[in-house]
């Protein structure tokens, strides 16, 4: 693993877990963990606190225990960890609201990054997902393609750490976009349609701009509605 980023030991308090996070992460996923006796002398702990660790990283998904065969390094899947979150989310007061603001701003900077990044590929699964937009009257796959945009979005900013953190928070962040009427959908095309264009255009700026207008309007329709719009 190289040592230019953090490491475990700048986020975990407690030193064992750092020192098994460190080991992990170094371990190709698929690859078998030392017996417990053995690491447990690698790492200067007992079976016992060992074990302890090792099932926390297990409920995360990172590790995967078989029986007779031992304990292998799965990785981090952002699906188990999805949810946890939810769950996490699901005990706290957390608001509708409050979740939208969270995902606008993951965006906003998505947005920024994409379009510095211009990567003509990931654009492309942005425009195609717009066509798909425009060209449906149904709202539920009008629902689908908003989804399938944004989920472009993300992947366009070329940046591995908020395409994870959206992943992850996908299931959650996802419930914030809702089903809009027919009435809504030229302005859903035309808000949409400033951010693509922005994006591929490599103006970073109004892309900003563009995914501010978007989450604005979906906060409160009539707030950035043209004035012929707003009857």
């Amino acid at each position: 693993m190289a040592q230019d980023g953090p490491t475990a030991s700048d986020f975990f308090s407690d030193p064992v877990t750092a020192s098994l996070v460190d080991r992990v992460l170094a371990m190709e996923p698929g690859s078998r963990l030392p017996s417990e006796r053995e690491l447990g002398q690698e790492l200067g702990v007992s079976r016992t606190a060992l074990r302890d660790r090792l099932g926390h990283l297990e409920a995360l998904g990172v590790l995967r225990r078989r029986v007779g065969a031992g304990t292998f390094v799965h990785g981090v899947d952002p699906e188990v960890l999805s949810q946890a979150l939810t769950i996490g989310l699901l005990a706290t007061d957390m608001t509708r609201s409050s979740l939208h603001s969270v995902r606008w701003a993951l965006e906003r900077q998505a947005a920024r990054e994409a379009s510095l990044a211009g990567d003509p590929v990931a654009v492309a699964h942005l425009t195609v997902a717009l066509s798909d937009m425009r060209a449906t009257a149904d709202p539920a796959e009008l629902h689908e393609a908003d989804l399938r945009f944004h989920a472009a979005l993300i992947q366009a900013s070329a940046s591995p750490a908020l395409v994870f953190v959206c992943e992850a928070l996908g299931t959650v962040l996802n419930r914030t976009v809702e089903l809009r009427p027919n009435s809504d959908h030229p302005r859903i095309h035309t808000l949409h349609t400033a951010i693509h264009d922005a994006v591929t255009a490599g103006d970073a700026d109004g892309a900003m701009r563009a995914v501010d207008d978007h989450f604005l309007w979906s906060l409160d329709p009539l707030a950035t509605s043209a004035p012929d719009q707003r009857t």
